[in-house]
């Protein structure tokens, strides 16, 4: 069974695909970036992240797609960004009928590392280590979709992740 986890964002859009293999297992499968040209109108910006995500649905067909939910921040150009990219991607899981949930970053962080205020790296690092990738996940983004697909695995009990 996959869980596709996504850290949206318009210019990058992070994605870490987990498999669940069988009582404690649960392996790294893909992470990366969907990236989009900022110089690029906005409907062809959001076109490319649908046609993206929906072919990473349609290679790996994962059960559910969990996503980091929007939280207003300081930039609101930013936070439309990232809430238009999280809509189409929410979008295209449905359209595929890939069930989706939503966590918060307090709850992504609390999942994966413990506490819910940890930064970036750290989170990367605890990423890398529940899952014994040694390569550092660059960029980032692509670390913190992997942690919201561990965030799902946790939050609904599935047994713990082992090398």
């Amino acid at each position: 069974m996959f869980v596709l986890g996504i850290d949206p964002g318009l210019t990058r859009c992070g994605y870490g695909l987990i498999e669940w293999t069988g009582p404690n297992k649960v392996r790294a499968v893909s992470a990366g970036v969907i990236r989009t040209d900022h110089t690029t109108e906005l409907p062809l910006r959001l076109a490319t992240l649908q046609r993206e995500v929906t072919e990473l649905i349609s290679e790996f067909n994962p059960s559910v797609l969990a996503i980091e939910r929007v939280l207003f921040q300081v930039n609101v150009s930013t936070a439309m960004a990232v809430g238009h990219a999280s809509g189409v991607v929410m979008a295209a899981a449905a359209t595929a009928g890939c069930h989706v949930v939503q966590y918060s970053p307090n709850e992504i962080k609390m999942a994966v590392t413990g506490y819910g205020n940890a930064d970036k790296q750290q989170v990367e690092r605890m990423v890398r280590a529940q899952l014994k990738i040694e390569k550092e996940l660059r960029p980032v983004d692509a670390a913190d979709a992997v942690a919201v697909a561990l965030c799902h695995s946790a939050i609904v009990g599935v047994p713990e992740v082992v090398g």
